[in-house]
């Protein structure tokens, strides 16, 4: 299976924003957004280059790219997908990306990263509808209901998912029961849910061209 093995943080540094690809280390002073906020490599610091309006367009569709852990065709099939939608294809693109197992898992805390997230999957850890699913890009739909594996959380380092979810920071169409660690999809995402500046508008221009 093809990943991106990259190094996170200058992926962070490369579009010059926090994308907490480390979950809880993105928080801190060793972030190193706050510690080098300049673009890797040896002219970073001196680096005042203008982009063009074909390099704005491509440095929001990596960003997109990175912040959901996907890779260029994974990305343009959505595109593709979300073009063939009745809904404007931005809105569509958003909703098909937010509806990855893999980014619902991360966006009811049971995971501290999308990458963490991903992991368990993989691993067979989580089970939708009660069944289980292995396959991280695999879409939600309304009502669906996230939950881990009973016998998973019988293991070492499953103990303490629990504590320290703040159910503030839940997104507003997911539903997190923290007493039996299960999440249910109450509603479709949409642009406003994503908590990221993601301008769809620039991916669609970038993949229509």
């Amino acid at each position: 299976m093809a990943k991106d093995l990259d190094p996170k943080c200058k992926k962070c540094r490369r579009e010059g924003e926090k994308l907490f690809l480390k979950g809880e280390r993105c928080l801190t002073p060793k972030c190193s957004v706050v510690k080098r906020n300049y673009p890797p490599g040896n002219f970073g610091p001196l680096n005042n280059t203008r982009l063009s309006q074909y390099g704005i367009q491509l440095r929001e569709k990596q960003k997109a790219k990175r912040i959901y852990n996907i890779l260029e065709k994974q990305l343009k099939n959505y595109y593709l997908k979300a073009n063939r939608k009745r809904t404007k294809t931005g809105e569509g693109l958003i909703e098909l990306l937010e509806s990855r197992l893999d980014n619902v898992v991360y966006r009811l805390a049971l995971a501290k990263s999308r990458s963490q997230a991903r992991e368990m999957i993989i691993h067979g850890h989580i089970l939708v509808n009660g069944r289980r699913v292995d396959i991280p890009s695999f879409l939600i739909k309304l009502n669906d209901v996230i939950k881990f594996n009973s016998k998973s959380l019988k293991k070492r380092g499953f103990e303490n998912i629990s504590k320290g979810i703040d159910k503030e920071e839940i997104p507003k169409w997911l539903e997190l029961d923290i007493k039996n660690l299960t999440g249910k999809v109450i509603k479709m995402p949409s642009k406003d849910d994503i908590g990221y500046k993601i301008d769809t508008n620039l991916i669609v221009e970038y993949y229509s061209r």
